[in-house]
């Protein structure tokens, strides 16, 4: 039986508002519509591999409001063992204010809540989780502290740690903490902010130069999540590829990453070499944008499944 995949972050509420476009810094806009999703980074990972059929745990906080009860029941209705997540006494579960524009697009106010409260103590408190994990999945929505120590107990282990340093980090993670990290998956702003890039620096005529740049940092395996280009990555295997993105009508594209992640995780459970294991990850990753919300955007394995045949794409087995 396949090792569960353990996911430790965050775990809030999202408020969307859904409109012809995203305001300006002091401007109103009307917006079309609003809507209610459980979300979080660590809860949107921890929904994208229960959705894909592979077991899951979650380890993170919720508050201890209605909004707190929500988020768990909605962990739990995916199948998600929530054994590993606590209510924060006193303090509000976390929400994230979302703006989405008509060609799904977005932008996020996350206020972090009960998710600041899951310290090392409760990685300690959960260590017989942790130990069960085939790989770990972690953000940066919860303090760094936090995720520095689940860092160290990865490599104590001997489980294999995949990063999603996001949101975007304000200061440099330290090179010890990268030297202990399976797969870094940046986006493109999260790269220019761990790389100190400029925006324009980033292409996929450029992406393999600052992927290798990121490995030397540490990472055994880079992944730069590049939007409508593809993703990018440079394995530890020696695999340099630039993995196209599928072409899809996009609805929202809140939690797209997530679903990357999610899927990644699962494809590399499953055996796929690096290559096939992105391509089943950017499948996903696209999928979960033709739907509106976070979670419920997360696609089931057979939708992946079919759309790669549609797409004509086949996965190979990682080599032994």
């Amino acid at each position: 039986m396949a090792k569960p995949i353990v996911v430790v972050g965050s775990i809030n509420l999202d408020l969307v508002a859904i409109g012809k476009r995203i305001p300006l810094p002091g401007e109103t806009v009307v917006g079309g519509r609003f809507q209610t999703f459980n979300g979080g980074k660590g809860a949107n990972q921890a929904v994208a591999v229960g959705r894909l059929g592979h077991a899951v745990r979650m380890i993170g906080k919720v508050g201890d409001d209605d909004f707190g009860g929500r988020l768990k029941r909605g962990l739990q209705a995916n199948g998600i063992d929530v054994q590993g997540v606590t209510a924060a006494k006193g303090t509000a579960s976390g929400v994230a204010l979302i703006s989405v524009d008509a060609q799904g697009q977005n932008s996020i106010t996350v206020v972090p809540g009960a998710n600041d409260a899951l310290r090392p103590a409760d990685l300690e408190k959960n260590m017989a989780r942790l130990r069960s994990a085939g790989i770990l999945l972690t953000q940066l929505e919860t303090p760094m502290e936090t995720v520095e120590s689940l860092c160290q107990m990865a490599e104590r282990l001997g489980i294999p740690l995949m990063l999603d340093p996001a949101p975007a980090p304000t200061r440099a993670i330290p090179r010890k903490m990268l030297q202990r990290v399976a797969w870094l998956t940046p986006n493109e702003s999260e790269t220019c902010a761990l790389t100190g890039l400029s925006p324009e620096a980033l292409s996929p005529a450029t992406a393999a130069e600052i992927a290798l740049e990121l490995q030397g940092r540490g990472p055994a395996n880079v992944v730069i999540k590049m939007g409508r280009h593809g993703a990018f990555v440079a394995g530890a295997d020696g695999t340099r590829k630039m993995v196209p993105a599928f072409k899809v009508k996009a609805v929202d594209s809140t939690a797209a990453g997530d679903a990357f992640n999610g899927a990644l995780a699962v494809a590399l459970m499953r055996g796929l070499a690096q290559e096939d294991a992105v391509r089943f990850a950017a499948a996903a990753g696209a999928l979960s944008t033709t739907r509106a919300g976070a979670q419920p955007s997360m696609p089931t394995s057979e939708e992946v499944d079919g759309f790669l045949r549609k797409q004509g794409a086949r996965g190979r087995r990682a080599s032994r």
